[in-house]
């Protein structure tokens, strides 16, 4: 009984975290949702094989990243034309109609540009900005030097720069 409720704080601390990572990978909210379900589902098979080498929150994301990994390269995910995009809608508190509609549509162009970066440059930059990462234990969780994951998130922040920089103007 211990085991589930062990589960059941992991779900409540990590559970939509891991959702909106797995949607970075797959850009589709049901498959992030079932990707989440094998994550825990995985945690709680495993969970005597956690070491405690690592934070409880690294080992978890590994395991997300993996099995995002382990999706994008199967074939299903590969030969099916995914249309979900986001839909999120950002709150504005006390602004125009006006303001709020340019603001959400730079918000929503913000997104897309971030998902349509390359996986190598989206991962970091993700891990880093969204789920406030050290560059220490990004690199410890997609297996990469400290140097490989400042350089990726540099390429990163050019990409959206080269991409968003003329529409700031």
């Amino acid at each position: 009984m211990q085991k589930a409720l062990f589960l059941e704080e992991l779900l409540e601390n990590y559970g939509e975290a891991i959702v909106r990572l797995a949607y970075t990978y797959v850009k589709d909210w049901g498959k992030a949702e079932d990707i989440t379900q094998e994550v825990f589902l995985t945690c709680y098979l495993k969970l005597d094989t956690y070491r405690g080498e690592a934070s409880l929150k690294n080992w978890i994301y590994r395991i997300a990243i993996n099995r995002c990994h382990d999706t994008l390269r199967s074939w299903s995910f590969r030969n099916i034309f995914v249309t979900n995009v986001i839909n999120k809608f950002m709150r504005s508190e006390e602004a125009s109609p006006e303001f709020s509609i340019v603001q959400k549509e730079e918000y929503r162009k913000l997104r897309q540009e971030i998902l349509d970066l390359p996986l190598k440059y989206r991962e970091p930059f993700i891990l880093f900005y969204h789920e406030e990462l050290s560059v220490k234990e990004i690199g410890g969780l997609l297996e990469l030097k400290i140097s490989t994951v400042k350089s990726r998130l540099f390429r990163a922040r050019q990409l959206l720069e080269a991409k968003l920089g003329p529409e700031r103007g």
